[in-house]
């Protein structure tokens, strides 16, 4: 039989390399691409994904990519957006470029991925899964570019699966909360920096008050992605899937029942 084709994008570190390994694993046909061909060439390796390197906030780009997956495998089962950047800042103190940024990255490229795309899933009554971030559906500190684009990504997925649920195409969205990744290490050395914690310490006090008191393995995001890629969610459709280890569940106001807080200041 011919393997299904899954495309992901962002997929030379973090939850995408993790998800073209899980979904290789399972017998996925992978497509991974990026701006980093070194990077995305050793996610080939390990898992025998062919290799795209490309813009994704380029339409042009966008399209050349999904016909060219097309042509290559014959078929086009599911897509993957993963690409995502971060920009620091509350509406005040971010920079209007920067703004648009991630705006562009984390929103409309998957506008651009869904469109060039949804032709080929609909005949092939295929997928669409969105990473976004629980800082679509909590308010997070100094992250107002970053958690409108992740909410925005969520209307967009919806939206998908509910116009063309009725031509077999299911849409859905995972959100996780800390995962460590090349992008969350990152954010960890320069929260850490000023109190002088290294990135393990770092992600120690970022995640006290998540119940399970870490974070996630990206693996642990990749194999729900791929769940609701395959046909074992065939019934999931339009769905929102936490993946933060209980951190939304947490109550701000009794949170100092069980802690003590002192405001942080560097």
């Amino acid at each position: 039989m011919t393997p299904r084709v899954l495309l992901v994008t962002g997929a030379g570190s973090g939850i995408g390399a993790a998800t073209a390994e899980v979904a290789a694993q399972r017998g996925w046909q992978v497509v991974v691409c990026g701006r980093r061909r070194a990077q995305l060439e050793a996610v080939a390796s390990r898992t025998g994904a062919a290799v795209r390197v490309l813009d994704v906030t380029e339409p042009g780009a966008v399209e050349e990519l999904v016909a060219s997956v097309v042509s290559a495998f014959g078929r086009l089962d599911s897509v993957v957006a993963n690409a995502g950047v971060m920009a620091v800042g509350s509406v005040v103190d971010t920079d209007p470029a920067d703004w648009d940024a991630v705006l562009r990255t984390n929103l409309t490229s998957v506008y651009l991925l869904a469109r060039a795309a949804l032709p080929h899933l609909v005949a092939a009554r295929g997928t669409f899964v969105g990473v976004s971030s629980i800082a679509a559906l909590r308010s997070s500190t100094r992250a107002a570019a970053y958690s409108v684009s992740k909410a925005g990504l969520i209307s967009l997925v919806q939206s998908v699966a509910r116009d063309f649920g009725p031509d077999g195409v299911r849409a859905n969205v995972v959100c996780p909360g800390w995962v460590r990744t090349e992008m969350a290490d990152g954010e960890m050395a320069g929260f850490g920096e000023p109190f002088g914690l290294g990135v393990a310490q770092a992600y120690a006090a970022a995640t006290e008050l998540v119940p399970q008191r870490r974070a996630a393995d990206p693996m642990e995001v990749a194999r729900a992605v791929e769940w609701l890629a395959g046909a074992e969610s065939s019934y999931v459709n339009g769905a929102v899937l936490v993946v933060d280890g209980g951190t939304i569940l947490v109550d701000g106001g009794t949170v100092p029942f069980d802690f003590e807080l002192t405001p942080r200041t560097p």
